[in-house]
């Protein structure tokens, strides 16, 4: 045990709930729920249920918190496994972050500003920003559309053009799902550059998927809410401060501040339902008894928990399937990035981050994260392999890089970082209800209508803790009104 852990098990006792024999916390009246992932769905659904008073255990199979957006140590450098942003328009997620105080550690741009890279051009690299203005929406965009230069003046008017149908799509309409978004593209007059230069610059990261393998209805509302519904939802905010920090560091204080007890290295084997309609939930150290049990994990491990009569067909778990996304990391020995972050064209490269300051880098150099979204073909590929395809990459795409010395290249990998968004998805995700009376799913693949987000996540919590709350007969405000 570490001594974070240390403190954080000094902390968890510090909140007044000790066991009984039996695991289960002893009764002071209240409803126990037991929240079962620590990533961000677990978390939130942890604090809804606390903050509304029942008494909550959240357990945490990983040594740390945070789900898949942790980060690490490497020798001095503190790594986040994966680049994540959200966007101004991911609400929920930012009630996250306010909720465990670190909102100032990530915060979002004044406006969109997103440089993109062409280094395909016959005549030579481009540089083009997609930008908006103040100006309502969708005229906030359309300077930025009429200037970009990576598209003819044909292009760029069949853009506004797809973006006005995109806008009337009704986004409660089940017939979306079955649609793949670059089918729908076809038929609204997008040609293959359009897509690769603007619709999928932004799917690509967003959906974790190209268009011919998006659904329309996840592809429509990430650019509805994102560039459609306000002029500043498109506005992109990161962590300036390992993600560690934020998901885990002050995710664990915000529980630990809620009276909620948090036990790490505690893999859930069982759950069942006792004869008198409470739970049982079986770790290897202890047997915990519940009113109610959210399972905020991932949909195999969900599948392998379910009770018999949990959901009508358990096995459509199994059939939502995982995408992944690739990371590598070079420290340089000088600085060879003057902006934030960039977008490429013409380059297998996708988009890349400087991540200098945050990861506690010192002295000269700089390092760089780029993020390898639907990273099918590159998963699998050694480590050199990668190096000798990417390195020269980065250095077609920054002059300043030629020359410079490579003090450290690696690489990460998740390969089911997210649920794949192929079209007929929304039939397989399912609710946070379940058959089972106090039973609660929740997570980023479920029923949200958001893509695999930060912003997902969180949002599934809020639907589970409001299941289970309303379920005990307890008051549920939920903090985004519009969802309400």
């Amino acid at each position: 045990m570490t001594a974070d852990d240390t403190a954080r098990a000094g902390a968890g006792q510090a909140t007044g709930i000790s066991a009984h024999d039996d695991g289960r916390p002893h009764d002071d009246g209240r409803p126990h729920a037991v929240v079962v992932g620590g990533g961000l769905a677990g978390v939130t659904s942890a604090l809804q249920l606390a903050e509304a008073g029942l008494r909550v255990t959240l357990l945490e199979g990983r040594p740390r918190l945070g789900g898949l957006a942790f980060s690490f140590r490497r020798g001095d450098l503190s790594v986040d496994n994966g680049q994540h942003v959200y966007l101004r328009c991911c609400t929920a997620y930012r009630w996250f972050l306010d909720r465990i105080q670190g909102a100032h550690l990530a915060p979002v741009q004044p406006r969109l500003d997103v440089p993109v890279l062409d280094v395909g051009h016959p005549r030579g690299p481009r540089l083009g920003r997609l930008r908006r203005t103040g100006l309502p929406v969708p005229l906030h965009l359309g300077w930025s559309l009429a200037t970009y230069p990576h598209l003819s003046l044909a292009e760029r008017a069949s853009v506004g053009r797809a973006a006005l149908a995109l806008r009337a799509l009704d986004l409660a309409d089940p017939a979306l799902d079955d649609i793949d978004f670059a089918a729908w593209l076809r038929r609204h007059g997008q040609s293959e550059r359009t897509v690769e230069a603007l619709w999928d610059l932004v799917g690509v990261a967003t959906l974790n998927a190209t268009a011919p393998h998006a659904s329309l209805a996840l592809a429509a509302m990430v650019f509805k809410t994102g560039l459609l519904s306000d002029n500043g939802a498109a506005d992109i905010g990161w962590a300036r401060v390992p993600l560690g920090e934020l998901h885990d560091t002050l995710a664990h204080k915000a529980l630990d501040s809620a009276g909620i007890r948090t036990e790490l290295r505690a893999k859930v084997e069982r759950i069942s339902r006792a004869d008198d309609g409470t739970w049982t939930v079986e770790t290897p150290g202890e047997t915990l008894r519940a009113d109610a049990v959210v399972l905020a994990v991932p949909q195999h491990e969900t599948h392998a928990l379910l009770p018999d009569g949990a959901l009508d067909d358990p096995g459509r778990l199994l059939r939502i399937d995982t995408a992944p996304i690739l990371n590598l990391h070079v420290v340089y020995d000088r600085k060879v990035l003057r902006q934030p972050f960039f977008t490429a064209l013409g380059s297998p490269v996708q988009w890349v981050f400087d991540r200098t300051e945050s990861s506690g880098l010192t002295g000269p150099g700089q390092y760089l994260a780029i993020s390898q979204s639907a990273a099918q073909d590159d998963i699998d590929e050694p480590v050199a392999a990668l190096r000798a395809r990417y390195l020269p990459e980065l250095e077609r795409l920054l002059p300043a890089a030629r020359g410079a010395g490579v003090r450290d290249f690696f690489v990460t990998r998740e390969r089911t970082a997210t649920f794949a968004p192929t079209p007929g998805v929304g039939r397989l995700r399912p609710g946070a209800r379940t058959h089972a009376p106090g039973l609660y799913l929740a997570g980023a693949w479920t029923a949200t209508g958001w893509p695999a987000t930060m912003e997902g996540a969180v949002r599934s919590g809020f639907t589970a803790a409001s299941a289970a709350l309303r379920a005990l007969g307890r008051p549920y405000d939920h903090p985004l009104q519009e969802a309400a």
